[in-house]
């Protein structure tokens, strides 16, 4: 990202000093001192007197330009906006100005800038197949989180009130490994073009112990801002695995890594200043320091929450009676939904603290993806793995198909990892590396069509030649 755009400095003059600001002139050492022009000389000559250029200077700052300036008006977006028209890049960014006397909020965007919950969900929809409830919670909290930092920074925003704080839309993702937790995130800050900063909570440590501290997350948000203080305090943080560190059950030594993790994280969910080294996750005294204010960093959290689909069934059952329990039992067991049930009790339970889970006032859940869902996320998000594959290939001259039977059994061997969705790609590769080896060395080759006997070893995927068709391939390698 061009931090100029956002400080309305050319870039080459950008860089010259290390606040941002065009570097002034040095005046020589051994120069005489200038005589005062008077006014009707001044003219002449072309020089601007000095109390015209003050007030053109204070004309110019009341002048300036939201960065949102150039973007689509988002009141009047609708469906089948191109994403490419998108700019969404003015949310992270405050020109670097000269600050004004008199402590007034220092606007960094309208109000009518903020991207609406339906244009952000329509944008992840284009990414993201299914679960569709979550990418609704989640495109609400982000527009709320958005309109806090309007509420926190705006002059403007004094007319809605001041006697009403509106408290962070910090978010807990809930869902199976594999679907989708991460990579919605990673959308998300993409749409936003905001920085992402993702940490696994499970190498987080109390300050003092081996393992990363808490502040560490920042400092990874900071670098992915490009050590831009202003971009990373509008930025994203993803903590996944926060299901790791549950409270123990039971334990005689201090639980450095899991409840004393949930206890140090709550000053960053709440908001605060913290001091973080620039360019490492290592204090020392030689590595330069920057203060970052955690108030407008919005946080997500995500786990897969293991066996908390027997609590939330335990507690949906606990007052039936003994034979209706066991009718209750079945019904929950085939519930693909029962995780959308969860309450912080629940939580709790597996051993989440309350004051944590108050941090984290939106909760989300996923549901695990069925042969469905996998077969569509091969083939229809924009970025789906299959127009990859076929993209690659394309550079070689070269039209790739899979058969519908095929995605089918690349979608059976995926659920049988127990991974997800992640599981897809590792698959494809296996079956495609020896295409992908053979086709720059045959020009001939002019189309490849992946069968789901090709896949179970029972054949080879159909080749045509440029012009003519060749016979499939064997398993061995060889034409039949």
């Amino acid at each position: 990202m061009d931090f100029s755009k956002f400080s309305g400095i050319p870039a080459s003059q950008f860089w010259q000093t290390p606040s941002g600001t065009p570097a002034k002139e040095e005046k020589p050492e051994h120069t005489e001192e200038k005589k005062p022009v008077p006014a009707a000389e001044s003219s002449e000559t072309g020089e601007v007197p000095e109390e015209e250029t003050a007030a053109e200077t204070e004309k110019e700052e009341s002048e300036e330009q939201s960065p949102f300036s150039g973007a689509i008006p988002w009141g009047n977006m609708g469906w089948g906006i191109p994403f490419g028209q998108l700019d969404l890049g003015g949310i992270p960014g405050r020109k670097r100005v000269k600050k004004k006397s008199g402590g007034k909020k220092k606007e960094l965007f309208k109000l009518s800038e903020i991207p609406a919950p339906h244009v952000i969900k329509e944008q992840l929809d284009e990414y993201v197949i299914g679960q569709e409830k979550a990418k609704k919670v989640i495109s609400v909290a982000v527009y709320n989180h958005y309109k806090r930092v309007f509420d926190r920074t705006s002059p403007d925003a004094e007319k809605y009130g001041k006697d009403v704080e509106i408290e962070k839309s910090n978010i807990l993702m809930i869902g199976p490994t594999g679907s989708g937790k991460t990579y919605l995130v990673k959308t998300l800050a993409k749409l936003l073009h905001v920085p992402l900063a993702i940490a696994d909570a499970t190498s987080l440590t109390e300050a003092g112990y081996i393992g990363d501290d808490i502040e560490s997350v920042i400092s990874k948000l900071l670098s992915a801002a490009d050590n831009d203080v202003e971009k990373a305090e509008m930025g994203i943080v993803f903590i996944d695995e926060i299901d790791k560190i549950a409270k123990k059950k039971s334990t005689s030594t201090r639980d450095v890594s899991g409840e004393s993790v949930q206890q140090e994280l709550l000053k960053l969910l709440e908001g605060a200043k913290v001091e973080v080294p620039v360019g490492t996750n290592q204090k020392n005294a030689m590595t330069p320091m920057e203060t970052v204010n955690t108030d407008n960093i919005l946080f997500i959290c995500g786990g897969a929450f293991p066996d908390l689909e027997n609590i939330i069934k335990e507690r949906l059952t606990e007052h039936s009676s003994i034979g209706f329990e066991a009718d209750l039992k079945d019904k929950y067991d085939s519930d693909p939904d029962i995780l959308s049930k969860v309450t912080n009790k629940d939580l709790r339970n597996f051993g989440m603290i309350p004051e944590f889970l108050g941090r984290l006032p939106v909760t989300v859940t996923l549901q695990g993806l069925t042969k469905e869902f996998l077969v569509r996320i091969l083939k229809e998000p924009k970025n789906a793995i299959l127009k990859q594959y076929k993209k690659l290939l394309e550079m070689d001259e070269v039209h790739l198909e899979f058969e519908d039977d095929a995605l089918e059994w690349i979608a059976e061997q995926a659920l049988k990892k127990e991974t997800g969705a992640r599981a897809l790609r590792a698959i494809i590769e296996e079956f495609m590396l020896d295409i992908m080896y053979q086709i720059p060395r045959d020009p001939d080759i002019g189309s490849v069509t992946i069968t789901r006997a090709y896949l179970e070893n029972r054949g080879g995927p159909r080749i045509e030649m440029r012009g003519a068709e060749l016979p499939a391939q064997t398993a061995s390698g060889s034409y039949t």
